[in-house]
Formats: C-alpha cells, structure tokens, sequence
C-alpha cells in the first residue's frame, strides 16, 4: 500500500483545519505520521513535535478563530503555575508527567505567541491578566504588520527531559496489603 502524503489525508478536512495543516506543510514538508485525522511531525524547528488535527475547535480569546494546530515543547511548569495558565488561556495545556507544554491555534505563529507569554507566566515576568492584554496587542499588531516578536519565534530554549514522574506515596507493603484485603472481600 502506497504512503498518503499530506494532500491525500487534508484533501477531505473542513476547510478551516485543511488551511491551517496546509501551513505546517508548506514550512516543514510531509510529516513523519498520517491518519484520517491527523498529521504529526517529530522535531521541527523548536518543536518537539506538531500535530494538525482535522478536528478543530473554535476559541474566542483574543479574537473568534479556530484551533487545529498544535506545538508542542519540553518543559516544566511547576504544579503551582498550572491554574495560571488555564486562566491565561484554555489553548494551552501542560502535561506535567511528560513534561511538555503545548499551544494550539490556528498557526505557528500564534502558538508561539501563546507559548511565549505562558514562559513569562511561570517566570513571574507577567500576571495572567498582563500576558492576556499582550496577547491581544501583539495579535492586533501582527494584522497591522507591527513587529511582532512573541509571534515570530519561542523567546526561550525548551527543555528536552523536564518530565516529572511525581512522588510515589504508595509504598510495595501499602499495595501487598491493600491486594490481600481485595483478595479477603472477594472471596
């Protein structure tokens, strides 16, 4: 069976997801993984890796669009800053045992806007509502053709192992026990 290229997978998304996958494609070439409903590239540029999703959903915030595109990096936002940023914006999502952050918008471009501001979030370097109201600027601005520094490239360097396992509370004696005790109800 011959491999699908892009074209063949996006050919029958809605158009707005179709666009926004044409975008990555244009930049990075075909992608490394192909679905019915997804395209993934491994590692390009900053990228850990990209996601175009033939699903989209709409978000309002700063302005109506829809998100299909998704960057994802590594890094570690500790446990505290996590409510920050679903108050900044419910496109970012941060997945603390993989230890990876991730924007999704409609471009490259706005995810790194977004991926930005969550950095100076946990850095302390803005409030939520401060990174909110630069969003807004800066998304205007690139419409204007303002210089738009959040939205031409990351500000900082991800970091490749920022995965969190957690603290085990558990230990071996805690489950042989609670095992034994399933074991004496059950039978």
């Amino acid at each position: 069976m011959a491999e699908r290229t892009a074209a063949d997978v996006i050919a029958d998304w809605p158009e707005e997801s179709r666009e926004a996958a044409q975008l990555v494609v244009d930049r990075y070439g075909e992608p490394q993984e192909t679905t019915d409903s997804y395209l993934i590239w491994y590692g390009p540029g900053p990228w850990k890796r990209m996601v175009a999703s033939k699903d989209f959903d709409e978000h309002r915030f700063p302005a109506p669009h829809n998100d299909s595109v998704q960057s994802v990096i590594g890094y570690r936002v500790p446990p505290e800053k996590v409510s920050d940023l679903a108050r900044f914006d419910g496109s970012v999502v941060v997945d603390r045992t993989q230890g990876e952050v991730s924007a999704r918008c409609h471009d490259e471009e706005a995810n790194n806007l977004a991926l930005n501001l969550m950095h100076d979030i946990v850095t302390g370097a803005r409030s939520v509502e401060d990174a909110r109201a630069y969003y807004a600027e800066e998304f205007a601005g690139y419409r204007r053709g303002d210089p738009t520094p959040y939205m031409d490239k990351l500000q900082f360097d991800g970091v490749p192992d920022a995965a969190d396992p957690d603290e085990r509370v558990l230990s071996d004696e805690d489950l042989e026990q609670a095992q034994r005790e399933g074991e004496q109800k059950g039978g």
